[in-house]
């Protein structure tokens, strides 16, 4: 991607809607990117969720983590579609970083499920998230081109 375009970076718990020529970027460690756009509108978002595990018993996710997710990602389309009035096919990209444990794998896979699942009633529907464990994730998203590129954090 160009080094001359606008780039914001969008912090966990948070979502960025765009409508001109501009990439969103985000650094996964323990989170999720949903990457909405619409090719014909050249407009989109980037919501980063973060998944965290507060304590060492087996990891669940609580009603009020997942409200809080869909409250996100809810508000995310919405802006999107305020955005991009026009907007009539919007597609969905996700890619997640997970922690190593087992524990909080099974407690972030239940988080993606959600947005899978949300994504798709909200006739934005995803492919299959690209999901890695290791290292974090740099998430570069250009919403003109509906082109989401995946780097090794630093």
């Amino acid at each position: 991607m160009e080094s001359r375009r606008r780039e914001i970076e969008v912090p966990p718990d948070r979502y960025e809607v765009v409508a001109d020529d501009t990439v969103l970027t985000a650094e996964l460690r323990s989170g999720i990117a949903v990457c909405l756009f619409d090719e014909v509108e050249e407009a989109g978002a980037l919501l980063h969720l973060r998944c965290i595990i507060r304590s060492d018993k087996p990891a669940d996710v609580t009603d009020t983590t997942l409200a809080t997710e869909l409250l996100l990602l809810d508000r995310c389309v919405a802006a999107l579609r305020e955005a991009a009035p026009a907007a009539r096919n919007i597609q969905a990209k996700v890619a997640a970083h997970l922690p190593n444990d087992a524990a909080a794998q099974a407690a972030s896979r239940s988080v993606l499920a959600l947005v899978s699942h949300f994504l798709a009633d909200a006739g934005a529907p995803a492919r299959a998230p690209d999901i890695a464990t290791g290292s974090g994730r740099k998430i570069l998203f250009d919403p003109g081109m509906g082109r989401l590129l995946i780097r090794d954090a630093a």
